[in-house]
């Protein structure tokens, strides 16, 4: 069965001898339902039109339905269509434009053309990676308004049937280097069904999984037939190749994990942290509203917007109170402080770079839970102690290093069952991926503290209850959300 399909307006648009991939017709497979049936075929829509309804438009539209993977989805030809839909890429691809020709006296193009990423003067490699990373069209034209900081002035994809015969020339080795297999498995192996990314950081000191842990995964994974390869950030322009992206770096709206993310939804591919789960659940302030909403207990809080808010957070919590970044994460951004002064003090240097704050009643306990929970179903149950002599499971020393409370993960069938339903109920609020509830367990009740999109998962440590049926329960998530 094909791997890589090409679709054309007309065979006279592509030569199919000139690659050793399956070309047809938008005709065809618009018309031919039971095409490529069973397999998961990569099509790259070279239609002439990406207009909204035309036959390049439905060729991507029916591919995402029959769950084929396609380049361009209908969310890139939505995207291209107006300047208003993409403007949030541009100041990026701006800064990137900008830093292409610092320096250089050359001529600036007042127009560029990228290839699947690749560009014809390679003082904008790096440009038209980016270009590709954000809008993921097998032709791109960049029209650039020049002046002392040129900028972009229009973003719109180009028909192959219009490229210079020179342009075809380079666009045929970029579709050439764009559709290369790298076939990791060995020859007397099985292959295997799918192929899942792990994005993680070598060099991140508190990952969510540790190499040793997606190491431990993918041994479990290859029994299900699943090849598991840990990926780090250089590798957006082979998200592609794979079926499924977990990211395991902690996650943050304003860095690579959430182009990761996004990218992999706009590929069809099922993705732990998925973008609304990480937009969600990044923001305490916002976890707060929905908790409360839905009737869900959290620590008694107070919004800081202005100073004015603080007398409020005195009256309202008292002192000792914790106070909090909205999208602090590994017990950083987050301190507790003991006086009107200290209050004062940490509001305004934190003020300088959040407009919102978050006071909270200091409630301390012994541990938290965590309740893991994938697909609205519980994962594991942790408690996380807190470090030695500190009143959180983390404590952040000045020197950088971290001390680390201890741990107990009971079974499921040990685990208090309101603690799991209380994770649970907090969990379905957000979506059907992987969270970690963080609860206090208290003589007034239970409270949420917070709902994370990208919780720890380590061997021996989250799966110490369940112990490999964590790793086969994630890796069965993502083989049903493939095959549904």
């Amino acid at each position: 069965m094909a791997d890589w399909v090409i679709i054309v307006d007309s065979l006279k648009d592509f030569d199919n001898a000139g690659t050793p991939h399956k070309v047809i017709t938008a005709n065809d497979y618009l018309a031919r339902t039971n095409l490529f049936r069973g397999a998961r075929p990569k099509i790259i829509n070279l239609s002439r039109s990406f207009a909204y309804q035309s036959r390049g438009y439905y060729c991507s539209l029916l591919a995402e339905a029959r769950g084929h993977r396609v380049i361009p989805s209908v969310e890139t030809m939505i995207d291209l269509g107006a300047r208003q839909l993409y403007a949030q890429a541009v100041p990026e691809l701006d800064d990137t434009l900008a830093k292409a020709i610092a320096g250089s006296h050359d001529t600036v193009p007042k127009r560029v053309l990228v290839f699947f990423g690749a560009v014809e003067d390679h003082r904008f490699d790096r440009f038209g990676r980016l270009v590709f990373d954000w809008f993921r069209c097998p032709v791109l034209e960049v029209t650039v308004e020049t002046g002392t900081r040129p900028q972009i002035k229009r973003l719109a994809a180009v028909p192959v049937t219009k490229l210079t015969l020179e342009e075809r020339a380079l666009f045929d080795a970029a579709l050439h280097n764009h559709t290369r297999r790298q076939w990791r498995s060995k020859k007397d192996r099985v292959a295997p069904r799918y192929s899942f990314a792990a994005l993680h950081d070598p060099k991140e000191a508190m990952p969510p999984s540790s190499l040793s842990s997606l190491k431990h995964w993918s041994r479990i994974a290859a029994k299900l037939g699943v090849e598991v390869e840990p990926i780090t950030r250089r590798d957006l322009p082979r998200l592609a190749e794979f079926d499924a992206l977990f990211i395991r770096e902690t996650t943050s709206i304003d860095n690579h994990t959430y182009r990761f993310a996004r990218r992999a939804a706009q590929e069809g591919m099922p993705v732990i942290d998925d973008p609304v789960s990480m937009i969600r659940c990044t923001n305490k302030i916002y976890l707060h509203e929905l908790m409360t909403t839905n009737g869900l207990a959290v620590p008694p809080t107070v919004i800081i917007v202005d100073k004015q808010d603080l007398v409020r957070a005195a009256d309202e919590l008292g002192f000792p109170m914790v106070l909090k970044i909205p999208d602090s994460s590994f017990s950083r951004g987050v301190a507790k402080v003991g006086s009107p002064a200290e209050l004062a003090a940490l509001f305004k240097a934190w003020y300088e770079d959040t407009d919102l704050l978050l006071a909270q009643k200091f409630m301390p306990t012994d541990f938290d839970w965590r309740v893991g929970v994938l697909g609205g179903k519980p994962l594991f149950v942790s408690q996380y102690m807190m470090a030695k002599k500190h009143w959180q499971i983390v404590k952040h020393g000045p020197d950088g290093k971290a001390l680390e409370g201890g741990f107990h993960t009971p079974s499921l069938g040990e685990a208090p069952p309101a603690v799991i339903d209380v994770g649970l109920r907090a969990a379905q609020l957000i979506g059907d991926g992987l969270y970690g509830v963080d609860l206090k367990e208290t003589a007034d009740g239970i409270f949420v503290v917070e709902v994370n999109d990208n919780p720890n998962i380590e061997h021996g440590v989250e799966d110490q209850g369940e112990k490999d049926q964590v790793w086969i329960d994630l890796t069965k998530w993502f083989i049903d959300k493939l095959e549904a």
